[in-house]
């Protein structure tokens, strides 16, 4: 039961990272930067506190109570995250929805789900997961052949969006997206792929909140399992260096691209504008609260990590379909990137089923 309810909860949560930016391309009369920030001040400085004080108790108090250098190493890590999340966002611009999210998602889902477990080979953690005992179990080759599979989809998905992209180049007429830049795209899209695993690290990093948080959770409920909502208290900390990293830059384009005005421009609708980034916004953030809750169930960071960055690019591929990004390329096109959006399902089946034989 807790396997199928921690895939439950990862695929929530990355229905929500896949979905999030759908209620950005509602907004209209707004620079990127603009609406981008707007929804990052709710992603990253106000619905984390909220979910944290709504499930943890004085969780201020354990974030005080950490030592600086832990909190340091967070932050750090969230701010070389930011820089990933801050490109995730142009990736996603100029290749779009899901061809950007593949590209990106698949790097940071290998790198976030490996370097952690290489990283406990050298220093064993109790309950962390090392990459060797991954190659040494059956569980833990499943999950490993799993992440292989999902590389495949990931690859299949990227020459659907080289065929799409040569189909755009070679007839004007279909290019609907002024925006799609390929080359620039697939730049963007590797170094936010690489940066953006920074934040499985610095979960990693803040491990120590976690446990004080669920340490207390089960002194107060005794023989109840793992406290579902501990990592909450580590997103407080980490995306600090996300709100940073991304607020700087985008004030930095508000002022080269004269649109600080976008904030209060009448001529643009405001209310919604600012509805529909906060919208985005918190539902950013669900990925991770949904994260937390599936990484209690199932306690395995490879896996859980695994299963979160697929079910992501699982629902931003279908996005881009439901969003007729694939509308003007003919069917052979479209067929391979159905048969990478298949893989990646295939894939997201082999890691829960290697999850569900690891004791």
């Amino acid at each position: 039961m807790n396997a199928i309810l921690g895939v439950l909860f990862h695929f929530i949560g990355g229905f929500a990272s896949g979905s999030f930016y759908i209620p950005f391309k509602k907004v209209k009369g707004w620079n990127w930067e603009s609406f981008w920030i707007i929804g990052g001040l709710f992603s990253w400085l106000i619905v984390p506190p909220i979910a944290a004080y709504l499930t943890i108790p004085d969780f201020g108090n354990i974030i005080t109570n950490t030592d600086s250098i832990i909190l340091g190493i967070v932050y750090v890590f969230g701010v070389l995250w930011g820089i990933g999340g801050l490109t995730y966002g142009l990736g996603v611009r100029f290749l779009g929805v899901s061809l950007g999210s593949s590209i990106i998602l698949g790097l940071c889902m290998i790198f976030g789900a490996l370097i952690p477990a290489i990283f406990y080979d050298f220093k064993p953690t109790p309950d962390k997961d090392t990459f060797s005992q991954m190659l040494a179990t059956d569980w833990g080759r499943i999950v490993l052949m799993g992440l292989v599979v999902c590389i495949v989809g990931i690859i299949v998905s990227g020459k659907a969006g080289m065929m799409k992209e040569k189909e755009l180049s070679a007839d004007a007429s279909k290019n609907t997206s002024s925006e799609y830049k390929f080359t620039l795209g697939m730049i963007v899209a590797v170094v936010s792929g690489v940066l953006s695993a920074c934040f499985n690290f610095g979960l990693e990093g803040g491990q120590i909140m976690a446990t004080m948080a669920n340490d207390i959770w089960k002194a107060a409920n005794p023989d109840q399992g793992e406290f579902l909502f501990r990592n909450n208290v580590v997103y407080v900390v980490l995306l600090w260096g996300g709100l940073t990293t991304n607020f700087i830059w985008c004030m930095i384009l508000n002022a080269r691209n004269k649109s600080f005005g976008n904030y209060i421009d009448k001529q643009t609708p405001l209310i919604k504008n600012y509805v529909f980034s906060a919208l985005a916004g918190t539902t950013w953030f669900l990925q991770f609260f949904f994260y937390g809750m599936g990484e209690s169930k199932l306690g395995n960071g490879p896996s859980s990590w695994i299963l979160h960055m697929a079910f992501i690019i699982l629902i931003a591929n279908l996005w881009g379909l439901v969003l007729n990004e694939w509308k003007m390329v003919n069917k052979k096109t479209r067929n391979t990137m159905v048969t990478g959006i298949a893989i990646i399902i295939i894939s997201i089946l082999i890691v829960g089923y290697g999850n569900n034989l690891h004791k």
